[in-house]
């Protein structure tokens, strides 16, 4: 598997989780975990960036999303009560936007692109008949 759809899919749970948490626990619990997720995301946006193949458009979601980390880090020590667990799920859902953003970049990326077959009719039998052969492109 490619790192960048293992950690896209990384921060899509982290994000869900998030946002299960803040409706899900109250709101000390919610703050605590929030930011010990986001630290995760962090660590796991730090580590991923050793890889040199993840192209500038992950890059900057990767950006994105560590900047959004911090202030997930920032905002789940700073604030309690409704705030924190409105913006906590607010938080959670933007790492999961961020998740499927760079799912789909991954996705629509050339390397990708290669689940077609393409026709080559250069064979034929003694007959005079040409029997298409089939290739993975």
């Amino acid at each position: 598997m490619n790192p960048r759809f293992i950690s896209n899919l990384l921060l899509a749970l982290a994000g869900g989780f998030i946002v299960v948490v803040s409706q899900a626990f109250g709101v000390s619990m919610t703050g605590w975990i929030t930011f010990g997720v986001a630290l995760g995301v962090l660590a796991m946006l730090g580590v991923v960036q050793l890889d040199h193949g993840r192209g500038r458009p992950q890059r900057a979601l990767d950006g994105v999303a560590a900047a959004l980390g911090i202030w997930t880090v920032i905002a789940s020590v700073v604030f309690v009560g409704t705030t924190l667990t409105w913006l906590s799920f607010a938080e959670g859902l933007g790492l999961v936007a961020l998740a499927v953003a760079g799912l789909a970049a991954h996705e629509l990326s050339t390397e990708r692109v290669v689940h077609s077959l393409a026709i080559e009719d250069s064979r034929t039998t003694a007959d005079g008949v040409r029997t298409p052969s089939y290739t993975a492109a």
